[in-house]
């Protein structure tokens, strides 16, 4: 087998801790796991994260960085603040449909990292309230009145719809708490 490259060790890593954690849970999987499955070594992990929580954070951080896409492109079709907004549920229900849906990364690894002030609850919070700002952002590009509450009350929304779809094995809950969103932005 040749060389990987400092690169591509780095992508395999990442790719490789994000499948086996998202499927298994952080804890759950070791780096001897995460390098054999990727095909490097342990000195490709550790040169290219320097330890497991980092690549904990590096897994979240790119996490984000896909849903972010996925939300501009499920919400880019909708001119309307309204509409964009409700859009975000299809965005979970997508989510959900092709990923083999264990619920959300990013709750899931903060109930597996206790410390709130670390650096995994940090990307974490950093994921919600970019989700948030977003929400309040459209509320008020639309003139709505409270948006800072409506979008409190459309998080909680998707929230326990995104808990609720582990436990249905199911997209319903997204589309529930949508029709709840509709009623309440209407």
């Amino acid at each position: 087998m040749g060389r990987t490259r400092p690169g591509d060790a780095r992508a395999k890593v990442l790719k490789a801790a994000s499948t086996l954690f998202y499927r298994d849970g952080i804890h759950a999987v070791g780096v001897d796991t995460v390098v054999a499955e990727a095909g490097v070594t342990k000195a490709a992990l550790y040169g290219n994260f320097g330890s497991k929580t980092r690549l904990v954070v590096a897994y979240l951080r790119e996490r984000d960085r896909l849903w972010q896409e996925e939300i501009d492109r499920i919400t880019a079709g909708h001119a309307d603040p309204r509409e964009r907004v409700l859009a975000v549920f299809d965005a979970y229900e997508a989510w959900l449909a092709r990923d083999d849906y264990r619920g959300c990364a990013f709750l899931n690894a903060a109930s597996e990292f206790p410390d709130a002030d670390g650096p995994v609850r940090e990307v974490v919070r950093h994921h919600k309230t970019a989700l948030h700002s977003y929400l309040r952002a459209q509320f008020e590009r639309g003139g709505r009145d409270h948006a800072e509450t409506l979008a409190d009350e459309v998080m909680l929304l998707l929230e326990g719809a995104a808990v609720t779809a582990v436990v249905a094995r199911n997209g319903r809950s997204f589309r529930t708490a949508k029709r709840l969103a509709e009623s309440l932005t209407a």
